[in-house]
C-alpha cells in the first residue's frame, strides 16, 4: 500500500507536468487526480485548498527542479557565456523533444492563474526570482559587480522567457537561438578583465 507522502508527491509530480503542458484552466480536476493514480476523495485529503493549492505547490516543485538543473549547466561552462548558451540550448532541446508543448515549466499557469490566485501569482514570482538569483549569483561568483550581475539576470531571463514563448507559438526553435547567441554575447563582453 502507498504511503500518504506518496500519493501526495505523486499527485505533485503529474499536477507539475500536466500545468506545465496545459496550464491551469485546461487541467481538470478529474484528470489530475486519473493522471495521478490516487482514488478520487484524494485530491482534498492532500490539497485542503483544493486545485488552487496543488497548482502552487507544482509550480515550486517545477521552479525547483528547473533552479536544480540551472545551477548545473551553469557550473559546468568553463565561461558565463558558454554558460548561458548551453541553459538556452537545454531548453530549446526540452521544448523540441517535447513536440514544443512544454516550454517554461510555470509560465502557462501563471498566465492562466497569476492575476486572479494569490498563492498562485506567489509560487510564480517564487519561481522566476529563484531563477534570477541564481544567474545573479553565477555571475557574482565569477567576477561581475553585483548591480551588473543583477541586471544581466533579469535581462537573461526576459529573454529567455520570451524566446520559449515565441519558439512554442511558432514551432520554431530560432527564436530561442538567437537569444541564446545574443546573450553568450553579452554574458562574454560583461566579463571582468
Amino acid at each position: 500500500m502507498a504511503r500518504r507522502t506518496d500519493t501526495r508527491q505523486r499527485m505533485l509530480e503529474t499536477a507539475a507536468d500536466l500545468f506545465h503542458q496545459q496550464g491551469y484552466h485546461a487541467t481538470g480536476l478529474n484528470q489530475l487526480v486519473s493522471a495521478g493514480g490516487a482514488p478520487k476523495g484524494s485530491l482534498y485529503f492532500h490539497f485542503p485548498g483544493g486545485k488552487e493549492q496543488l497548482a502552487a505547490e507544482a509550480v515550486t516543485v517545477a521552479a525547483e527542479r528547473l533552479n536544480e538543473r540551472l545551477k548545473t549547466l551553469l557550473a559546468e561552462a568553463p565561461d558565463p557565456g558558454t554558460a548561458i548558451e548551453r541553459v538556452v540550448t537545454a531548453l530549446a532541446e526540452g521544448l523540441a523533444a517535447s513536440g514544443f508543448q512544454r516550454g517554461c515549466p510555470i509560465a502557462l499557469v501563471a498566465m492562466d492563474a497569476g492575476a486572479t490566485s494569490e498563492p498562485i501569482r506567489g509560487a510564480s514570482c517564487g519561481g522566476y526570482a529563484s531563477w534570477q538569483q541564481t544567474i545573479a549569483e553565477y555571475l557574482e561568483d565569477r567576477g561581475t559587480e553585483a548591480a551588473q550581475a543583477e541586471a544581466l539576470s533579469v535581462i537573461a531571463l526576459s529573454a529567455i522567457e520570451g524566446a520559449l514563448l515565441l519558439a512554442r507559438l511558432n514551432r520554431d526553435l530560432a527564436p530561442l537561438h538567437t537569444v541564446g547567441a545574443h546573450l553568450r554575447r553579452t554574458f562574454t563582453e560583461s566579463e571582468p578583465s
